[in-house]
């Protein structure tokens, strides 16, 4: 009697299991669409914080995997714990490519990972540059995410930034954050990435 008792349990928990993995697979296949449209539009979005100019953000394969193949595009030896997660071509409303929008960042922040998107036109000029994500220290290395930080590199066009605590003054330069040379060292390794990125790779207009 117990014996059938298990072998009926074991069939119902079988049941079950089948079902709500049914089930499962069911609402996958529903919201899939959805969810993939949300992120993208979410995307689009903060993509065109950084490039306003811009109408849409398309991929380019031989461009994605170029960027993939590996962390680090500059020849500097002091640039360390960098990344580029995407390249997407910024187009006009007629669909001419006038840039490039990338999701970057940097492993070394004080707090752990920044990332960041950032923008950069066919004439090599930075459109943008947005704060993702960041765990720096409140009032801090948080200040990275301050308009009055990230507005600096809008307009520069240089194939490499720096940061400088004495008060910039040339224009490839931008004003540390008080307090933060860890921070500021990061997104500033995270930028030059980028940028090394596509002075080498992109169309860039001499």
């Amino acid at each position: 009697m117990k014996s059938n008792n298990l072998v009926k349990d074991a069939i119902a928990l079988f049941m079950i299991t089948l079902i709500a993995g049914l089930l499962l697979g069911m609402v996958y296949e529903v919201t899939k669409s959805p969810i993939a449209k949300a992120e993208y539009d979410a995307k689009q979005e903060a993509y065109k914080k950084v490039f306003p100019s811009a109408d849409t953000f398309e991929e380019e394969d031989s461009l994605d995997k170029l960027s993939k193949s590996k962390e680090n595009f500059t020849d500097d030896p002091s640039i360390t714990g960098v990344f580029i997660d995407e390249v997407l071509i910024a187009k006009d409303k007629n669909k001419n490519q006038i840039g490039y929008v990338m999701s970057i960042g940097s492993k070394e922040g004080y707090g752990g990972e920044i990332k960041l998107s950032i923008g950069v036109d066919k004439t090599g000029t930075v459109t943008g540059m947005e704060v993702l994500s960041m765990s720096e220290t409140a009032g801090l290395g948080a200040n990275c995410t301050t308009d009055e930080f990230k507005s600096q590199f809008k307009g520069i066009k240089n194939s490499k930034i720096v940061y400088t605590k004495e008060g910039k003054s040339k224009d490839n330069e931008i004003d540390a954050l008080s307090g933060a040379t860890i921070t500021t060292k990061a997104v500033t390794k995270a930028v030059n990435n980028a940028l090394a990125f596509v002075y080498a790779n992109g169309e860039i207009e001499q």
